[in-house]
């Protein structure tokens, strides 16, 4: 396993894992996130070589420019990164804003994606679906009275009480973002990408043909599993795994997540090193 760090154009040094060998899998994180998150779902000892990017302002990566926070950004970060590790094509996905940042590579740079992974998708074309709001709430109550009197507040509000109905996990994360060490960033953060979508019309999304395995689960408030259907409805032959919960049993959850992605990758893949239909 390999931990380094590279520069982008404008400056930013961002942090990124680089672990085992075989297909290379570009295999990213969701909104406040860092390296560990999608490490703890992808296949051990699969002949797989995962690569994550921590997007800016996440895990050991800089912020730099708050101007520059975006999916769009992101995307173009995780595409540096692959031409930093010599990687032409990959099998490219994530979760939630992970799947976003994807969903847009596969858009936008078809020619370096051999295989789409959307998991716990929070977006499908439109930016600022109204399931990210309480991400908003958050940035807003960390502005203006700081982490103890912004959580103390987060505690007594509808839109904590809203997800917390659905999605205990959900609501556990959102309490996650009181704690983080770069107060500043975390509100850039939280203000930004929520606004934000992947940049893609329902028509590109259409247009997109490598194989596409899309994973969700229920009990899911920010990614509400319509998003995930929708997307199987769009994407040519992609395939839906509906997985248990965190909500409902979190180990079994990190099983079958896993389970999916090793299928998904062991039966599409060939020997001659390209996916196949």
């Amino acid at each position: 396993m390999s931990r380094s760090t590279f520069i982008t154009a404008d400056g930013c040094a961002l942090a990124y894992e680089d672990s085992g060998a075989g297909v290379p899998v570009l295999w990213q994180h969701g909104l406040g996130g860092d390296r560990r998150q999608p490490a703890d779902v992808f296949p051990e000892n699969a002949g797989l070589r995962r690569i994550t990017l921590e997007c800016r302002g996440h895990g050991e990566s800089q912020l730099g420019d708050p101007a520059r926070l975006s999916i769009a950004q992101f995307a173009e970060d995780a595409l540096g990164l692959l031409d930093h590790l010599g990687v032409e094509r990959a099998v490219i996905g994530g979760i939630s804003m992970g799947a976003a940042i994807g969903l847009r590579l596969a858009v936008t740079h078809p020619e370096r994606v051999d295989g789409l992974i959307l998991a716990r998708p929070a977006w499908v074309a439109e930016a600022a679906p109204v399931t990210m709001r309480p991400y908003l709430a958050v940035a807003q109550l960390l502005r203006a009275h700081g982490r103890e009197e912004g959580l103390r507040q987060f505690e007594q509000s509808a839109e904590l009480a809203e997800v917390q109905a659905v999605s205990p996990d959900n609501a556990a994360s959102l309490r996650g973002f009181f704690s983080r060490a770069d107060e500043a960033g975390t509100v850039e953060l939280l203000s930004r990408i929520p606004k934000d979508g992947p940049g893609v019309s329902l028509l590109e999304i259409a247009a997109i043909n490598v194989p596409t395995a899309i994973i969700a689960n229920g009990e899911d408030y920010v990614h509400p599993l319509r998003y995930a259907e929708r997307l199987r409805e769009l994407i040519p032959g992609a395939a839906l795994r509906v997985i248990t919960s965190k909500t409902v049993n979190a180990a079994l959850y990190r099983l079958e997540f896993r389970e999916a992605l090793r299928l998904f990758l062991a039966v599409r893949f060939t020997e001659s090193g390209a996916f196949s239909r």
